[in-house]
């Protein structure tokens, strides 16, 4: 670990690329944990078992859409249950860092990082679009899931409350990446612009990349970018940390470090004097 610590305290620029993994680490469970008594009313309804696999689930009404909708985001969205995003900010605040993310649950932002600071590549659960995409806006939702809540009963939410798309009158979608209609509005441009001059203006710098939970449910954007980052060039250095995927693409003999172990546990090392 004092080679770990060495590194990122000699880097000219560090970069966070954070997958699912990480929130799980940091206490995120996504309903996997007790879910039939958090949520008896969806066990005994749907026979759900947690929140991802019933994030597919094709709702027979709009009401009932909304009220699992709902439950999901308000159970999944804005939390740090361990307080761990706060200690990786107070880890890197004082650095010069940028963040990718492949999660929509706002972790890095609760945990205090700047929100011009962290591109979530593949959306949010705080905010809603048009099924349709009809037009490149996204709609702030966490007010309509408070009233959603509110009113729920048996499983379904009041029909005034359906969210539809205020040009197209269309479905609300939450904006996240599973078709061809998820929405990249400007401040996602503009967040994928903010990453890739990061990148750029560092190239030939002292880059570190640290790696965090990042599976192989979608490698292209932040496991396979980060490896022939490091395969290119000399200076760029990868940490990886995975309690499951550690193994490489690219051969990297000199420039990359495999840390098979919980994230959390690799936040507490950097933490200590």
């Amino acid at each position: 670990m004092n080679k770990i610590k060495e590194l990122i305290d000699n880097a000219d620029a560090i970069v966070i690329g954070a997958g699912s993994g990480l929130s799980t680490s940091f206490g995120l469970d996504y309903g996997f944990k007790d879910f039939d008594k958090k949520f008896p009313e969806l066990v005994k309804k749907y026979n759900f078992t947690d929140f991802y696999s019933s994030s597919f689930y094709n709702f027979k009404t709009e009401e009932e859409r909304w009220s699992y909708w709902s439950k999901h985001i308000s159970y999944c969205y804005g939390k740090d249950p361990l307080n761990y995003y706060h200690k990786l900010y107070d880890i890197f605040k004082n650095k010069n860092y940028f963040v990718i993310t492949t999660n929509v649950d706002g972790g890095f932002l609760t945990g205090g990082f700047p929100k011009d600071k962290v591109f979530e590549v593949q959306g949010s659960l705080s905010k809603i679009q048009c099924s349709m995409s009809c037009h490149n806006k996204l709609y702030d939702d966490l007010e309509l899931v408070d009233k959603m809540l509110k009113s729920d009963k048996d499983c379904k939410i009041p029909r005034e409350l359906i969210p539809y798309c205020p040009r197209c009158h269309e479905k609300m979608e939450v904006n996240l990446r599973k078709d061809n209609f998820f929405v990249e509005d400007d401040n996602w441009n503009i967040q994928n612009n903010r990453y890739n001059k990061f990148i750029n203006d560092n190239i030939n710098k002292n880059i570190v990349l640290i790696e965090l939970g990042v599976g192989f449910n979608t490698p292209g954007i932040i496991r396979f970018p980060f490896e022939e980052l490091a395969f290119k060039h000399n200076n760029i250095y990868l940490i990886r940390v995975n309690d499951k995927y550690t193994e490489l693409a690219y051969e990297l003999n000199n420039t990359a470090t495999l840390i098979k172990d919980d994230c959390k546990n690799f936040v507490d090392s950097l933490s200590e004097e």
